[in-house]
């Protein structure tokens, strides 16, 4: 049997106080936390709370990082939404940005051809039990399965 999901009041996805996802850029030399992002908009669009104009409140559930010498590339994960954003290491800043058709459901790579750099992300996926009891709007987002590939 599949477990239910942990659900806050009027079916939110979470009794607690979000943000449901977020990127911690941590100094392991001082232990100092260098910046935080909220990663994806969370569900800002959810009946009960939709009235109240929040701020992104990010995207819980198994998002993929890809760090490079100065980028960190991540999609919102399985339970999150089809964005797929490179920041600024140093700054937290999102220097690029795109939307999937489908939503990101592996970990991002990156690899060299012919003298070029690629970043490669698989996007789409047959959802599980988990992320439609979740999400139900989720069975949506699964529309393709395929490998995206940018050029860097």
């Amino acid at each position: 049997k599949d477990l239910d999901p942990l659900l806050g009041p009027r079916g939110l996805p979470s009794p607690f106080k979000p943000p449901y996802g977020r990127i911690t850029a941590i100094d392991l030399n001082k232990g100092e936390i260098l910046w935080t992002s909220v990663n994806g908009d969370g569900p800002r669009d959810h009946p009960a709370i939709k009235h109240l104009n929040l701020p992104p409140m990010g995207a819980g559930g198994r998002a993929a990082p890809l760090v490079t010498r100065s980028l960190l590339f991540i999609g919102e994960g399985r339970q999150g939404g089809k964005w797929f954003r490179a920041f600024d290491k140093k700054t937290g800043k999102v220097v690029w940005e795109t939307e999937l058709p489908a939503l990101s459901a592996a970990a991002p790579m990156t690899y060299m051809a012919n003298g070029k750099q690629y970043l490669a992300i698989y996007a789409g996926g047959k959802p599980t039990p988990a992320d439609i009891g979740i999400r139900p709007e989720l069975k949506h987002y699964y529309q393709s399965s395929m490998f995206y590939v940018f050029g860097l």
